[in-house]
């Protein structure tokens, strides 16, 4: 069911009477400037919006609002007692690295495209909304989730013999470093015996 505009204003001033430090700023700004805060936050989208589509540093405030507001969310999850919400931003950040992974191999391509950076963080804005529709939701159970279950024996088959070798070669450098410095010490001890040998003569 498709949101109507009067829908989402009612959101948007619900959410913007709760009690926290952004809405406190808001409420100054309005009484400074009498502008009411639904005016503020949707002229701040539009400049934000405007920004990503043609704007310097479009990727670094793409990718920071992609990154702050989920960060936030998450360790507010970790601290409260249901675990529902817990699930929710973990699959954000399944999502999130799965698209960031993707991007790294196509972004040469993709970052000549008008708007595309306006249009990526459309995309991360629908990955966190709070409907039960959003993007996390739906990539991860219709496209993560299967293929990670009908890979998940050769998927733990690599990761472990990653794991296995990346130990090995701690291993062999810790034991190697150990071995050099024990070394080391030796030679200089025995310079320094030398020479405390050279001066009582």
């Amino acid at each position: 069911m498709a949101m109507s505009p009067k829908n989402i204003m009612g959101k948007l001033d619900t959410a913007l009477e709760q009690d926290n430090v952004i809405n406190s700023y808001l409420d100054k700004i309005e009484k400074k400037t009498n502008v009411k805060k639904r005016y503020i936050v949707i002229g701040l989208g539009g400049f934000i919006g405007l920004w990503l589509a043609s704007g310097y540093l479009a990727s670094f405030i793409c990718n920071l609002i992609g990154f702050l507001y989920p960060a936030y969310k998450s360790v507010k999850a970790i601290e409260s007692v249901n675990k529902d919400d817990d699930t929710a931003w973990l699959m954000y950040w399944v999502v999130f690295a799965t698209f960031s992974v993707a991007e790294f191999f196509s972004d040469i391509l993709l970052s000549w495209f008008p708007f595309y950076f306006l249009g990526k963080c459309i995309f991360l804005l629908w990955c966190m909304a709070p409907v039960s529709w959003n993007g996390s939701n739906t990539l991860y159970n219709k496209f993560i989730r299967p293929f990670i279950l009908r890979n998940e024996s050769k998927i733990d088959n690599v990761l472990s013999n990653v794991t296995k070798g990346a130990k090995d070669l701690v291993d062999q450098a810790t034991k190697d470093a150990h071995s050099s410095f024990v070394d080391t010490a030796a030679d200089m001890a025995s310079e320094a015996v030398k020479e405390g040998l050279k001066k009582d003569e």
